[in-house]
């Protein structure tokens, strides 16, 4: 015999979620950038950490809710996208306002960090520390082979013009992670409005619940 379907089907879940996990990992890396590169007192600073908060939020909050509200859960799915969309556009603003670069999907920086697939801020910090270290090498063997006595000023501007800060190194980390949850979020999104269009919701279910037991002659 089969069982039959449930009212309320299992749901939450959410910390198993790979957008649920990035989207916590964006909100730790920005927490702390906010804290070391953004005035306290600035709006931006609790824009940017709110922002954040929300994107992890409102999937965890969608995953609840989708047992008995999918369009509770859809409408909470784009609530998180939004959110890091904004946040996006914090960081964004930040190098550009700051003069520092926006780094291309195929930077080397970019592909080593992806290739590390951060799990936590711990290890974001990790890779940071790597690439300063990586750019201090690169710098130190560049002036040995390539130092000219003639032009010394004009060699020194050049090498210290490409060794990244930290916060810029920071900041594009955040982006690609940005891009994945993005990315995640949409194909959440889409999966949801596709259960939701063959399945139906709570309502749809109630109802084919009720039906055997009604009665009522017409």
């Amino acid at each position: 015999m089969t069982s039959p379907e449930p009212l309320i089907p299992k749901h939450g879940g959410y910390r198993r979620l790979k957008s649920f996990q990035v989207a916590q990992l964006v909100y730790d890396v920005t927490a702390r950038f906010c804290g070391r590169y953004i005035s306290p007192r600035s709006r931006t600073h609790d824009q940017m950490v709110q922002a954040a908060r929300s994107g992890v939020q409102n999937i965890a909050e969608g995953s609840m809710a989708s047992g008995t509200s999918k369009k509770m859960e859809m409408k909470l799915t784009g609530v998180a996208r939004a959110s890091l969309e904004e946040l996006r556009l914090d960081y964004e603003d930040f190098l550009r306002q700051r003069g520092l670069r926006l780094y291309p999907p195929n930077h080397p920086a970019l592909l080593r960090f992806k290739a590390k697939r951060c799990k936590t801020l711990q290890e974001v910090r990790r890779w940071v520390a790597e690439e300063l270290e990586r750019a201090k090498q690169g710098q130190t063997q560049t002036a040995t082979d390539q130092v000219q006595p003639s032009k010394p000023k004009s060699v020194g501007a050049g090498l210290c013009a490409s060794v990244p800060l930290p916060e810029e190194l920071v900041a594009n980390a955040a982006l690609s992670l940005l891009n994945l949850a993005s990315h995640l979020l949409s194909r959440q999104l889409a999966a949801q409005a596709s259960a939701f269009e063959q399945e139906g919701g709570f309502t749809e279910r109630l109802y084919r619940r009720r039906k055997p037991h009604d009665t009522t002659v017409h």
